[in-house]
């Protein structure tokens, strides 16, 4: 563990005032063929990922990176969205009155989720949204967890990827500030640290093709991801590769992938893959 590690190699003066954030950014892309197909699969995605399901990963994720619940609200909304907010501290607080801890309605915001640690955040919001004359659907979700103190947003990052199916992931990591040694000499970064892939296990990175772009001097790093293989019957929503014409699960592909190259790539392709 990162938290082990930085623990025995440095002494600091006081508090650990590095913040350090994880942006994890993942794209599922489907095709269906109707509006009425279409309008399923984002009811699908907003059962897959309603308040309870969405809350218990944060749950799960606060127990990873070693921090203590205080508070949970959640809200689901008619006919989409999901509201959650976690208070969370890096160490256990006095004890709580049982009127504190239980939960309550959370805040009128769709498909959204804030928690909340001692100096530092966990924040979910969810994109269920379709191409208005293509068929395409691309469900986003972009999780940010910035901590301060011992605890590391970098732990999280295993139980993030497999909690989502991502066919795309963009991923962010930075440490801001600095904190002291018990000379007072600064520290702008307490643990190695040279890629993101470096936190994946390599049977995950075997699966995506993968691009760095880091800025070491600034301890900014970023690192994309697109899934390798591509096996139509893994897209298609409703419906299967054998209902359908050979020439037109080609274009489907054709359509489906140059979704994931613009999303990857982060630029239009007009004319591409046509």
């Amino acid at each position: 563990m990162i938290r082990d590690k930085m623990k025995n190699r440095i002494k600091l003066y006081g508090f650990n005032n590095l913040t350090k954030s994880l942006s994890f950014n993942m794209y599922d892309i489907c095709y269906a063929k109707t509006v009425v197909d279409r309008n399923a699969y984002l009811s699908y995605i907003d059962e897959q990922y309603n308040a309870d399901r969405l809350t218990g990963i944060l749950k799960h994720l606060t127990q990873i990176i070693g921090a203590d619940i205080l508070n949970i609200a959640k809200q689901d909304y008619d006919p989409q969205g999901a509201s959650v907010a976690i208070l969370i501290c890096e160490e256990p607080m006095l004890p709580q009155r049982a009127e504190d801890t239980q939960e309550t309605s959370g805040p009128a915001s769709p498909e959204t989720i804030l928690a909340h640690l001692d100096k530092s955040h966990i924040t979910v919001h969810t994109y269920p949204e379709y191409h208005p004359d293509g068929g395409v659907c691309t469900f986003r979700a972009d999780i940010d967890v910035s901590t301060c103190g011992e605890i590391t947003p970098l732990n999280a990052l295993n139980y993030l990827i497999s909690s989502f199916e991502a066919d795309i992931m963009t991923l962010d990591y930075r440490v801001r500030g600095f904190t002291r040694n018990v000379a007072g000499k600064k520290l702008f970064m307490e643990h190695p640290m040279t890629s993101i892939q470096n936190y994946i296990p390599r049977e995950v990175r075997n699966n995506y093709q993968m691009i760095d772009v880091n800025v070491y001097q600034d301890n900014i790093f970023h690192t994309k991801c697109k899934l390798k293989e591509f096996a139509l019957d893994n897209y298609l929503f409703g419906f299967t590769e054998k209902d359908i014409h050979p020439g037109e699960a080609q274009r489907i592909t054709r359509k489906l992938q140059k979704e994931m190259d613009e999303i990857f790539y982060g630029r239009n392709m007009v004319g591409f893959h046509e």
